[in-house]
């Protein structure tokens, strides 16, 4: 890609980030669908997902979705998440990224949400009525990366959001877009910039909105209820980072990040991860809110995450690798978030 074609692409971007809404703390609450907003991959989750310079492959998916075309090979990948322990909400991904032509590659990645057995509860029984009931959230995800040269790698998602609950349910279109760059003598220098989750909003509809009230003459009406609609949570990533080669087997590579939320407040953050050579990875990151704290409107997470990775050779080449990740994020009042990750790269 020559400078004009890169200079368009900054241009475009530019004018795409003017239109986002910046940070607003007084509009927290307000959207819907956060669970767009967790990371269900391990690794970026370690990082408090401020790795949006650097990732690559599947996990690209859920902060740069540029990133995909980074894969230097085929990746599938699993990842469970334990959510602000012990509230027993949990979360499963799948996420599988292939080569498509010389410089593309298309990943499609997928999530569900369990809330696990919650108690029915009417107006005659606020205690329970012995049922139980568990809401539906799942999401899928489609995104294509392109890679221009060694340089800079383009990418764009659409993913599919769905949410039901008791006769109720509500389906969203979510996009996400993102442009990585690589500079420096040993393209040890990386920018990433991306927008995720924008789109249209989304409504709560179905027969669960129904309810059979008297009239002023006594006789039994069916009354719809009608819900507001809410928006999605969309943000913009925009983060460097630098690869610093410590010796032929040890690395060393700084973060820094600031995030733009359309609900909420800002946040800045920075991370290290140490990478010995290919068998084993240390991440530590720090995420802060930039505003004022209120109750109300403070987040769980303390700002503290923490990770690391094994890689396993399943050949004498290497060409086929077994990866194990992990990463804890700190919270209060919960006991933290767990985040585990089965990866097979070949």
């Amino acid at each position: 890609m020559n400078k004009y074609n890169l200079s368009l692409m900054v241009s475009i971007l530019i004018l795409t980030i003017a239109n986002v809404q910046a940070g607003n703390p007084d509009r927290q609450g307000e959207a819907g669908a956060y669970e767009l907003l967790i990371n269900p991959w391990a690794k970026g989750a370690g990082m408090n997902s401020l790795n949006g310079s650097y990732a690559v492959g599947v996990e690209a998916m859920a902060v740069n979705i540029a990133g995909l075309s980074r894969a230097s090979k085929t990746e599938v990948v699993l990842g469970h998440t334990r959510w602000l322990v012990p509230s027993g909400v949990s979360m499963n991904a799948l996420g599988i990224a292939k080569h498509v032509g010389k410089n593309g590659t298309l990943g499609i990645a997928l999530m569900a949400v369990k809330f696990g057995d919650i108690k029915v509860t009417t107006t005659e029984a606020p205690e329970g009525t012995g049922a139980t009931y568990s809401p539906n959230y799942f999401n899928i995800g489609l995104g294509y990366s392109h890679r221009f040269g060694k340089k800079v790698s383009v990418g764009f998602l659409v993913r599919g959001v769905s949410e039901s609950i008791q006769s109720l349910s509500a389906f969203g279109v979510a996009f996400d877009a993102g442009v990585q760059y690589v500079g420096g003598t040993k393209d040890n220098f990386k920018l990433g910039i991306s927008l995720r989750n924008i789109g249209g909003p989304m409504e709560f509809t179905g027969q669960g909105l129904s309810t059979q009230l008297a009239s002023s003459s006594g006789s039994q009406l069916t009354y719809n209820v009608r819900l507001t609609k809410f928006e999605l949570p969309s943000l913009l990533h925009m983060g460097v980072s630098y690869d610093f080669e410590v010796g032929d087997d040890l690395s060393l590579t700084p973060v820094v990040n600031f995030t733009s939320n359309s609900f909420g407040r800002d946040e800045i953050g920075a991370g290290l991860e140490l990478k010995i050579t290919k068998a084993f990875g240390l991440r530590a990151s720090y995420k802060y809110d930039i505003g004022k704290s209120t109750t109300v409107g403070k987040s769980a997470y303390t700002g503290l995450g923490l990770g690391a990775s094994v890689n396993i050779p399943l050949d004498k080449k290497g060409n086929t690798m077994l990866g194990l990740d992990y990463a804890y994020r700190t919270t209060k009042p919960f006991e933290g978030t767990h985040n585990v990750g089965l990866s097979l790269l070949f």
